[in-house]
């Protein structure tokens, strides 16, 4: 045998696949690839596929571009999405054992858990639980989550330092995104939402119920707050449909009016000079809530409540104040400033 056909021998040898990498170099190359890559990759062989659905991998990506803006409600609603999936398979085979009525008596289909329907799921396919799932559901556009928006409807002066509910769905190729505002009067959409303007609801309420205000004892002047505020408690019977006609979502708008979020701060009362070494605020039954993106002299530019029997209290001049929540981390504070408008509002 020569030397050149040795050197082929050799070259043709070391012709090594991915697969043929130790275990901890494959995980390394699948975990710098990108969501793109990873589907890429998936394609490859059936051994690469089952690796790159791995909801480790995805799970980085699903916090590192969907974090900020999903929360409990939006998982929720994903469960109810895969649910209503994989509803019509389970129901065939209730029916095939003659169990449908009995299982319905017993558990409803809506509370089942998503894992004990996949039983029968072909090993080939994107398991539609998983976290890529999740991830190709948000990209897509086609899974409607709930979050908020801050400044609705592109900095409408009504609506100015304020978050509203709403329900969102992404449009990848504008990197924005659609909401529809909960139906308090005619439907609402607003389009090109950018990234910023969205957060998860920092507390897991829905948006008609009253927050339960754990802070009000602790609250002093200068402390950063924000408070529930609705127009109206409540819809006239028959005003409005009670959920957004959206095919496929299932979260529901009730028939009471949603609270939103405003943003304010904590000032002294009147008596007070404002001197932090005599200030004795915070001892005080009574709270001044202080709104300065309004003139001093706007009805809207301070409240007044009972710190130790505060509940919803309002009129239908001025609106419903509701729950009050203290903002302690730096960037949130930060956030709600970006959005500080540029004149004074009476």
């Amino acid at each position: 045998m020569t030397i050149s056909s040795k050197v082929v021998n050799a070259e043709e040898e070391e012709d090594v696949s991915l697969l043929d990498l130790p275990e901890l170099a494959l995980e390394c190359i699948l975990q710098r690839l990108s969501p793109s890559g990873l589907c890429s990759m998936a394609r490859v062989c059936t051994s690469l596929r089952d690796r790159c659905r791995s909801d480790h991998l995805w799970e980085k990506h699903m916090k590192q571009k969907w974090g900020r803006v999903i929360g409990p409600a939006a998982y929720r609603e994903w469960q109810w999405h895969i649910a209503s999936r994989k509803r019509p398979s389970l129901l065939k085979k209730c029916n095939k054992r003659g169990l449908f009525r009995s299982l319905f008596s017993v558990c409803p289909l809506s509370w089942i858990r998503p894992k004990l329907e996949s039983s029968g799921e072909p090993s080939c396919s994107l398991s539609v639980d998983s976290i890529k799932a999740w991830y190709l559901s948000l990209e897509s556009g086609k899974l409607w989550f709930p979050a908020q928006v801050y400044n609705r409807e592109n900095g409408h002066l009504g609506f100015v330092m304020s978050c509203y509910d709403a329900l969102l769905s992404y449009d990848s190729r504008t990197d924005t995104f659609r909401a529809r505002y909960s139906p308090q009067g005619p439907q609402t959409i607003e389009e090109n939402i950018p990234w910023h303007r969205l957060r998860a609801p920092p507390i897991d309420v829905p948006p008609h119920v009253l927050h339960v205000s754990d802070c009000l004892n602790d609250l002093k002047p200068g402390d950063h707050i924000e408070i529930q505020w609705r127009k109206n408690k409540e819809l006239p019977y028959g005003a409005s449909s009670n959920h957004h006609s959206i095919p496929g979502v299932h979260c529901i708008w009730p028939v009471f009016k949603s609270f939103c979020w405003w943003y304010g701060i904590i000032s002294h009362l009147e008596t007070c000079n404002g001197n932090e070494n005599h200030c004795c605020c915070h001892n005080n039954d009574m709270l001044i809530l202080e709104f300065n993106q309004y003139s001093p002299g706007s009805q809207w530019r301070r409240v007044v409540i009972n710190r130790k029997n505060h509940q919803e209290e309002g009129n239908g001049a001025d609106g419903f104040y509701g729950g009050i929540r203290k903002i302690c981390n730096k960037e949130e504070i930060s956030i709600w400033k970006s959005f500080w408008p540029t004149q004074v509002l009476q």
